[in-house]
């Protein structure tokens, strides 16, 4: 069972894109973008949806919290961070790209990571890249994790950000890092996951669906240095 306590969704409906916070989403919200059944969750958003009031893209996409609703903020120095998650996609809009897991920073249009799935249609399977970006400002740079995913197959990702600043993606079992720019150290940062569509093009037919069976958050304590 997948626990939406620490998350609030955003939907591509209304102007700007209705966020639907914790306490009605632990409650058993479902609807056409959202369901949560048989202990996984199903996302669905068509190119065609609204947006959030700064992002070009439509999304079906979870944002921490904390369990009251109110936002969830933290800086990486402050503990180990991890987020995991078990999906697999089943659909994709024509440009191919789905952001399936995210780094993001508060109130900033440049998340520190996006996992994103890239389907080609040649191929008839996916890429998982990560979009990082090293400090706050920095270009986007492009890794690829794993290729040959097919829509549907299972995969696992493990986010990890570390209190030094390591940066780790686990991509079924295979394992990268990096190190970020401690200018990051003071920003504060938040997990989100789910899909958004890299396109807003098309009819509503044209989307992006996931179904995740595991998802959770963990913000491991520093040990204490105390005697």
């Amino acid at each position: 069972m997948i626990d939406l306590d620490t998350w609030n969704l955003s939907i591509p409906v209304g102007v700007p894109a209705t966020t639907i916070e914790t306490p009605l989403l632990v409650g058993g919200y479902q609807d056409h973008y959202f369901q949560s059944k048989n202990g996984a969750i199903f996302f669905w958003s068509p190119v065609n949806g609204t947006t959030t009031e700064t992002a070009k893209f439509p999304r079906s996409e979870l944002r921490e919290t904390y369990p009251d609703g109110s936002l969830r903020n933290w800086t990486y120095p402050s503990a180990d961070h991890f987020l995991r998650a078990a999906l697999n996609v089943s659909q994709v809009p024509s440009t191919g790209k789905l952001v399936i897991g995210q780094i993001h920073a508060y109130k900033s249009s440049m998340p520190l990571l996006k996992l994103e799935y890239q389907y080609k249609t040649s191929s008839a399977n996916g890429n998982i890249v990560a979009k990082v970006r090293l400090t706050p400002e920095a270009p986007i740079q492009v890794v690829t994790l794993a290729s040959g995913i097919a829509l549907n197959q299972r995969f696992t990702y493990v986010l990890h950000l570390t209190p030094k600043g390591t940066l780790a993606i686990n991509l079924n079992g295979v394992k990268w890092s990096t190190r970020v720019n401690s200018a990051w150290a003071s920003k504060p940062l938040y997990f989100k996951a789910g899909i958004y569509p890299q396109d807003n093009s098309g009819y509503e037919t044209e989307a992006g669906a996931a179904r995740f069976d595991k998802l959770s958050i963990e913000h491991r304590p520093l040990l204490s240095t105390a005697p």
